[in-house]
């Protein structure tokens, strides 16, 4: 794991280079950062608990121009081979883009799927939102969502599993 000390260097390096995004693995640990558009942003740690330590002495606003966000992953575990078969006969729908998911068109509405919902493919199951343009996403496949994967306004990646479905 990195010090607190090259965190800081790394986030300087980031913002002075011509580079928009920086991701750096070792041994399960994963640093990501990203320049965001905005002038003033705060750091976002997520840590290991190996690292708490480190991330109290951050937990500080850090203003950068511009503004550079860090994310210390947890290390992605293997899912046991129970869950590889109880999802095998799944379909996952995944995110097209990197963006933020919201599972309504606005936010005082319903959700346009939860657990249990009947879908067609035709079917909007969420909406992904990138650079200010809000995309619906299609369910593809006539089913029934079994679990919704991620939280509304989260943050999801390019290919991230959204929804798994039990087609029919």
């Amino acid at each position: 794991m990195l010090k607190v000390q090259e965190i800081r260097e790394l986030i300087k390096l980031v913002d002075q280079s011509s580079i928009d995004e920086f991701v750096y693995e070792y041994e399960g640990s994963k640093i990501k950062m990203k320049k965001s558009q905005a002038a003033h942003k705060a750091v976002e740690m997520i840590a290991m608990p190996a690292a708490m330590e480190a991330v109290q002495q951050v937990q500080a606003p850090v203003h950068v121009q511009p503004a550079v966000a860090v994310a210390v992953a947890e290390p992605v575990q293997e899912p046991k081979k129970e869950e590889i078969k109880e999802t095998a006969n799944l379909h996952k729908i995944t995110s097209p883009m990197v963006g933020t998911f919201y599972q309504s068109p606005t936010p005082d509405a319903d959700s346009y799927v939860i657990a249990g919902s009947k879908v067609t493919k035709d079917s909007v199951v969420c909406i992904v939102e990138a650079m200010k343009l809000f995309n619906e996403i299609e369910a593809e496949v006539n089913g029934e969502i079994v679990e919704v994967l991620v939280k509304d306004g989260q943050l999801v990646e390019y290919g991230q599993p959204l929804f798994l479905v039990k087609p029919e």
